[in-house]
């Protein structure tokens, strides 16, 4: 039978409008606009927020608790983020801007007071001329929290209060380029949404970037507790070695990480990462879910800060069934999900750590 060219063209689009979507690409979308660019929008708008919080109180206008809440607010919108932060975050070096870590030779603490001696009238200029060191949430926590300083006191208050201005500024400038990345017309939303594209040339590429992120956020984590733990010192506690020691987020900061990763897994709608498991993988799903829930658990019982708790037995032994939880979840997702879903995941930003 011969088909004219108007039958071969409406049996095309009818077979087109049959065919099933590709599951990648509809993960990667929904996983794009159910999570990925609502955490963004949510570190935006805490960054924001901070800038405000910073202005207000050197002006007077808030007093020192309010300025650590927003402080906190901020930190734990960025923890929340790293396990999702692929597209612009993942270049340029922005995520050190955000949070410079491991800080082990406690950098932060003399390159602030070299900067401040050096620079006493410092504008945002200058900061952005400076050390990442300098520029991110760890230098502000510094201000806010360190024993050693009292911004209730109006000389601290003087010298400290314009690079912490400026670090508000530079976090509000960084948030914003970055969130406007994801929503132009070509940004990174339309990168997860329609394939092939300049950055992926099939969505798996995409599910793969994902994936990659969330695994190392998720060995981030127990690096995070590792090392306070001293599990690379003979088991030597280091508790200065903690990532938000000075504030006493640490954990706090590990639950909003921890709850990152989770929103990749699940979806907003049961639409993320599980559901690329077939029938046949309900075991491996069971058991991702089962050790996310071992995590809070093991997490939710942490009732006292890190550094407490490392400062006995009874503490460390709970940190450290903490510790052994989130290597169960770093291993089911590096090792079985990640051959389940077909996925060479290759380098780990944190080997070498």
């Amino acid at each position: 039978m011969i088909r004219s060219p108007l039958t071969v063209t409406l049996l095309g689009l009818t077979l087109a409008a049959c065919s099933p979507a590709d599951p990648q690409a509809t993960t990667s979308s929904a996983l794009a606009e159910g999570v990925l660019l609502p955490a963004h929008a949510t570190w935006k708008e805490a960054d924001v927020a901070l800038a405000s919080s910073a202005n207000a109180f050197c002006a007077g206008q808030e007093d020192l608790a309010s300025a650590r809440q927003a402080f906190l607010t901020a930190q734990s919108a960025w923890a929340s983020l790293q396990p999702l932060a692929v597209g612009p975050l993942a270049e340029g070096n922005r995520a050190w801007q955000v949070q410079f870590w491991p800080d082990k030779k406690n950098l932060v603490a003399r390159q602030v007071e070299a900067l401040v001696k050096a620079k006493p009238q410092l504008a945002a200029a200058d900061l952005e001329k400076a050390s990442v060191v300098v520029q991110g949430l760890t230098a502000y926590e510094y201000l806010m929290f360190d024993p050693e300083i009292d911004l209730q006191n109006a000389e601290q208050k003087t010298r400290y209060c314009p690079l912490l201005v400026a670090i508000g500024e530079h976090q509000q400038a960084l948030a914003n380029t970055v969130l406007d990345q994801w929503q132009g017309e070509n940004g990174a939303l339309a990168l997860f949404r329609t394939f092939p594209n300049e950055r992926y040339a099939e969505a798996g590429e995409a599910i793969s970037d994902m994936l990659r992120t969330q695994v190392s956020a998720i060995d981030g984590l127990k690096k995070k507790l590792g090392a306070p733990l001293g599990r690379q010192s003979k088991g030597v506690p280091q508790p200065y070695q903690a990532e938000a020691w000075r504030s006493q987020a640490s954990l706090s900061n590990l639950g909003a990480a921890l709850s990152g990763a989770e929103q990749l897994w699940h979806g907003a709608k049961d639409d993320g990462l599980q559901a690329l498991l077939g029938s046949d993988q309900d075991d491996l799903k069971k058991r991702i879910d089962a050790a996310y829930a071992e995590s809070r658990k093991q997490l939710a019982g942490l009732q006292r800060p890190l550094g407490e708790l490392l400062a006995d037995e009874h503490g460390r032994q709970t940190l450290n069934a903490f510790y052994d939880s989130l290597n169960v979840l770093h291993r089911l997702h590096e090792g079985e999900l990640a051959r389940a879903l077909g996925i060479q995941l290759g380098f780990n930003a944190h080997d070498g750590d």
